[in-house]
């Protein structure tokens, strides 16, 4: 059973970082799309990083380009999501997913080709 489980997420001050990890457990194959979105209230879920194991290629949506990093570990059982110069509309519960298809890059940051989620954490960003 593909199982993806967040922490990390906290009460940060405007400026400051937080790193989240993403525990997955279940893979039965070495060809997926892993990827963290934020959903903040009122609002739709939004794609933030992507990691595909198909080209081992890491992709970041515009709104988070060079504030945010993707990585994982060794394993490659939990990958991470670093979050800096946070601002204010960057809180929201933050998810990651997974989909063991294969994806574009027009279709890795749609929610709805996603497979796998996990119950996500709650990052809130004060001013």
């Amino acid at each position: 059973e593909v199982q993806l489980v967040e922490s990390g997420g906290g009460l940060v001050q405007v400026g400051g970082s937080l790193r989240l990890s993403c525990a997955a457990s279940g893979f039965t194959t070495d060809a997926y799309a892993i990827t963290w979105f934020r959903q903040a209230p009122g609002k739709e879920r939004e794609g933030l990083s992507c990691f595909s194991s198909k080209d081992e290629s890491t992709y970041y949506a515009d709104a988070v380009k060079g504030r945010f990093t993707m990585s994982s570990n060794n394993a490659k059982d939990t990958v991470y999501l670093q979050l800096n110069i946070l601002k204010p509309e960057d809180t929201a519960v933050y998810y990651c997913a997974v989909v063991f298809t294969s994806q574009t890059i027009a279709t890795i940051f749609e929610p709805s080709v996603y497979d796998y989620w996990g119950q996500g954490t709650q990052v809130t960003v004060s001013s």
